[in-house]
């Protein structure tokens, strides 16, 4: 719990697409800093409306929490504002945020580092695609599984190419990999000591997850309106492809220049190989959400894991 109460800024739902996520993102976030003791003011704020801007600093807030999802909120135009207005906020800076948000400029950083992450290629409309189904064709700049196709033909391949390139202007078209879907949260401790997940109760990496969904892959309806997704903490795997991969999500953490936290996503293969799909620097906080389920999973109540990421934003 906090020691002592601040004011703090819940900025919620934005003009992107993940919108009402956002505002149940929001409303979580605003119910867990009260919980632990702060004051908190909710504000909308889209790119039409920054009122929520001077709004902060005539309240005197100590730090924002912008539970935003999406290319605006999430992806660098909002952490833009906010830095140049001088206000402390939760989440990775403007850089990091806009790379994130990009997911070929992503992969293509996490390549040249090294790291395992699943061949894949750019088209620009008019492009020929190169890579043989079955494929994953997906807009680069957006979140919770919105324009993104499974494709396990070459008839499915090219009609995803098409119908996605009626909103988007480059696409990427990334190698299928069957296996195990695991994501793994990323809290920086705040003594901003390099902590592992031995020791997740004061950051580092959370424990792993198991998505199971019901459904053909954990899509929008999966991830926040369908009751039946399974989330695993017992896996079945063995505790040294665990510890790899918590130890890889600490890794791209660093390499992307991620801040405060991060959700990076996995997919493991038959030979226990983890394949790197992204990393999201504001994941969700609904009631479905991964970081909080992860955090919980680890001793770490929703309230103190908020009041934790606002301390972060303070000390930077």
């Amino acid at each position: 719990m906090p020691q002592s109460p601040l004011k703090i800024m819940v900025l919620r739902g934005g003009p992107d697409r993940e919108r009402e996520v956002s505002l149940k993102s929001g409303g979580q976030v605003a119910q867990a800093l009260r919980t632990a003791g702060h004051t908190v003011y909710e504000r909308d704020i889209t790119p039409d409306d920054l009122s929520a801007i001077d709004d902060a600093k005539q309240l005197g807030v100590q730090a924002v929490f912008p539970a935003l999802h999406g290319p605006w909120g999430e992806g660098g135009p909002l952490q833009a504002i906010l830095e140049d207005a001088g206000l402390a906020f939760v989440g990775s800076q403007e850089a990091a945020a806009r790379l994130c948000m990009d997911k070929w400029a992503t992969k293509r950083l996490l390549q040249d580092a090294g790291l395992p992450t699943a061949e894949a290629e750019l088209i620009a409309c008019g492009d020929k695609r190169k890579l043989p189904a079955p494929c994953v064709v997906k807009a680069l700049d957006e979140g919770s599984s919105y324009a993104l196709s499974i494709c396990h033909t070459e008839e499915d391949a090219d009609a995803a190419v098409e119908t996605l390139f009626n909103d988007h202007e480059q696409l990427m078209v990334e190698r299928f990999i069957a296996g195990k879907e695991l994501t793994v949260g990323v809290i920086e401790p705040l003594d901003d000591s390099d902590n592992a997940a031995d020791d997740s109760s004061s950051g580092g990496a959370l424990p792993p997850i198991h998505i199971v969904p019901a459904t053909a892959f954990f899509d929008y309806e999966a991830k926040y309106t369908r009751d039946d997704t399974q989330y695993l903490f017992d896996i079945d795997l063995p505790s040294a492809c665990l510890k790899q991969i918590t130890e890889t999500a600490l890794t791209v953490f660093r390499t992307l220049g991620c801040r405060h936290l991060a959700r990076v996503d996995f997919i493991v293969d038959d030979q226990m190989h983890a394949h790197i799909l992204e990393a999201n620097t504001m994941p969700g906080f609904t009631p479905h959400s991964l970081v909080p389920m992860a955090a919980q999973h680890a001793g770490i109540e929703f309230p103190d894991l908020c009041d934790h990421l606002v301390r972060l934003a303070l000390n930077d």
